[in-house]
């Protein structure tokens, strides 16, 4: 026995609406070159003691990355380099995606830092910053006394 569904042409027009407001969604909220990916991808995210920053940072080395923090912004700089082929002017490539060129990305901080403090590892691709609240902005616990 086979089981009939019904058409309803007004589910399948909702279906084509939310995948168009997923296309926009995704288009205009994205940082810009994130589509592409010639920015690179981080976690911002903060603890009780520090603001702490991951950044994917693939194929680069600690010297190719620099680091800055303004006021409240931090600036990440850096350079994606490539090969040019294998040396000889005949290469012609069929596939090239990976990219080449020069990054620069900042974000706000959302609290102020101690950046005489921060921190820096680079590991398996991952560029992990630590930068120390200010002691104003960390929490502080009250004890209460009882009578």
């Amino acid at each position: 026995m086979s089981n009939l569904i019904r058409w309803e042409p007004m589910r399948e027009v909702m279906t084509l609406r939310e995948a168009m407001d997923h296309l926009f969604d995704d288009a205009f909220t994205r940082p810009v070159g994130m589509a592409g990916s010639s920015v690179p991808a981080l976690d911002l995210y903060q603890t009780n003691d520090a603001v702490v920053v991951k950044a994917a940072l693939p194929g680069f080395k600690p010297d190719d990355v620099q680091i800055s923090v303004t006021s409240d912004v931090l600036t990440l700089r850096g350079e994606y380099k490539t090969e040019n082929g294998n040396g000889q002017n005949d290469t012609v490539y069929h596939i090239r995606e990976r990219r080449s060129g020069s990054f620069e990305r900042s974000l706000t901080l959302p609290t102020s830092v101690q950046t005489d403090k921060a921190k820096a590892d680079f590991e398996n691709g991952i560029l992990t910053i630590q930068l120390p609240k200010s002691e104003e902005v960390k929490p502080k616990s009250i004890t209460i006394k009882a009578k």
